[in-house]
């Protein structure tokens, strides 16, 4: 039976999709179809900010997406060596969120100390924020 898959493609440590492989170990030909297009909107601004970390109380990273744009603006402006040298670790002074485990995986290679992983989805991170004992601490 052929099915017809509406996703984004995405390549595991084998070199193909992990949702072509399982199916095609089930007699599924499997045909990945990109819907979607992404442009980031406002990259010089989310870069501006992200040279002044002690303007803010910490970053929520909530998807893959999130980490990507951080990681064009730290590659379209070099600011890989300024990243490297200190504003990562001006960050990670910070409380870094991340919403699931894949986007705590993508925060880590940039350098960042991420917790939150585990909440699973927005609703839950956020309760786990609002009740951190630094948050607690501002009200």
């Amino acid at each position: 039976m052929k099915v017809l898959l509406l996703k984004d493609a995405k390549e595991d440590d084998c070199g193909q999709d992990p949702y072509i492989r399982e199916l095609g170990l089930y007699g599924l030909e499997a045909t990945l179809i990109p819907v979607l297009s992404f442009e980031f909107l406002s990259l010089p601004s989310f870069s501006e900010k992200l040279s002044h970390p002690e303007d803010y109380g910490g970053l929520i990273f909530t998807s893959p997406r999130a980490v990507e744009a951080a990681e064009l603006c730290l590659d379209q402006n070099n600011k890989t060596e300024v990243w490297e040298r200190s504003l990562k670790e001006k960050w990670n002074a910070k409380s870094v969120y991340v919403v699931g485990n894949a986007t705590a995986s993508l925060v880590s290679k940039i350098g960042l100390d991420t917790e939150g992983e585990t909440c699973g989805n927005a609703e839950k991170l956020a309760e786990y924020i609002c009740s951190s004992e630094e948050v607690k601490g501002i009200s």
